[in-house]
């Protein structure tokens, strides 16, 4: 049985709307995390120093080695729950593309995971990234495509045309 969904895909590719739906439509409760809540769980003083995360003006994302070991610490702590009888969906941004596949494969070796890639176009994102109006725009048309890279998926879904819930049902059928 599925123990842990992990979803990537760029920045207002539609990840947090799809966890939202798969909240609803799986049978048995999942707990839902991503990057933007360790983000938010990291000190202010970490989005201004080299060593935390820096959004950049043009969208660029830069991660120092005081992010790196909070990440750490982070996936290996989504991991104990999963271990501990939580089923998990992550929303992530592999800004390392296969790199950032690996901590996170090398953190839930053992579990049984489903690795989602969330695809949207690169200007469709964008789009969605100006309406947000929370996000650094050029965030989303740089990583539509990079955080892809070098990865590789049980699953696949396109956020370009389709809904959050169908993509959602997508990805339940996949879960056993």
């Amino acid at each position: 049985m599925t123990q842990v969904i992990v979803l990537n895909g760029g920045s207002s590719s539609g990840k947090s709307g799809i966890v939202r739906c798969l909240q609803a439509v799986l049978p048995d409760p999942w707990l839902a995390f991503g990057t933007d809540t360790l983000v938010e769980a990291m000190p202010a003083s970490m989005r201004a120093s080299d060593g935390g995360i820096e959004f950049a003006p043009d969208g660029a994302v830069v991660v120092g080695p005081e992010f790196r070991t909070l990440e750490a610490a982070w996936i290996a702590g989504v991991a104990v729950m999963a271990r501990a009888g939580a089923r998990v969906v992550v929303g992530e941004v592999f800004l390392g593309g296969a790199d950032s596949q690996r901590r996170w494969r090398y953190a839930l070796d053992g579990l049984r995971v489903l690795g989602v890639g969330v695809r949207c176009d690169g200007a469709v994102a964008a789009g969605r990234e100006v309406a947000r109006g929370d996000r650094v725009v050029g965030m989303a048309a740089s990583q539509a495509d990079a955080v892809h890279r070098g990865v590789v998926y049980d699953l696949e879904v396109d956020t370009t045309h389709s809904e959050s819930t169908a993509c959602a049902r997508a990805i339940a059928a996949h879960i056993g």
